[in-house]
C-alpha cells in the first residue's frame, strides 16, 4: 500500500525519524535507542516511511540500515513553495513599512 507523503510527516515521532537518519544511515535498532517507545513502534513508523518513499532500507550484512531519500523530500518543498513565497512577499512588505516609519522619525 502507497502512502500518501504527508501521512509520513504529520507524525511526529516520525519526524523525528527522519531527522535523524538525514545526515547517516541507521538500522532500526539504532533509531529506536533515540525514543522513549518500543522497538515495535518505531518499526510501524518505519515501515510507513518505507511506504510512503521517504526512506529506503538496504541490508548490509545482517543488518538492515535505513536512510533517508532525499529527492523525495522534493515534493514537499514543491507544495510549500507557494506559502514561501507568500511569507517572502509579506515580510518584504512589512520590512518596507518598518524602514518608512524608521525614515519618518529622523
Amino acid at each position: 500500500m502507497r502512502r500518501d507523503i504527508f501521512q509520513a510527516i504529520a507524525d511526529p515521532t516520525r519526524r523525528s525519524i527522519i531527522t535523524l537518519i538525514a545526515l547517516q544511515s541507521m538500522t532500526p535498532n539504532a533509531i529506536a535507542e533515540n525514543f522513549n517507545t518500543t522497538r515495535q513502534s518505531i518499526s510501524k513508523h518505519l515501515r510507513i516511511l518505507t511506504e510512503c518513499e521517504i526512506i529506503k532500507q538496504e541490508q548490509q550484512g545482517r543488518e538492515i540500515y535505513y536512510s533517508l531519500q532525499i529527492n523525495k523530500m522534493k515534493e514537499i518543498d514543491q507544495w510549500l513553495n507557494p506559502f514561501r513565497e507568500i511569507w517572502e512577499t509579506a515580510f518584504n512588505q512589512l520590512d518596507d513599512v518598518l524602514l518608512t516609519m524608521k525614515n519618518q522619525k529622523k
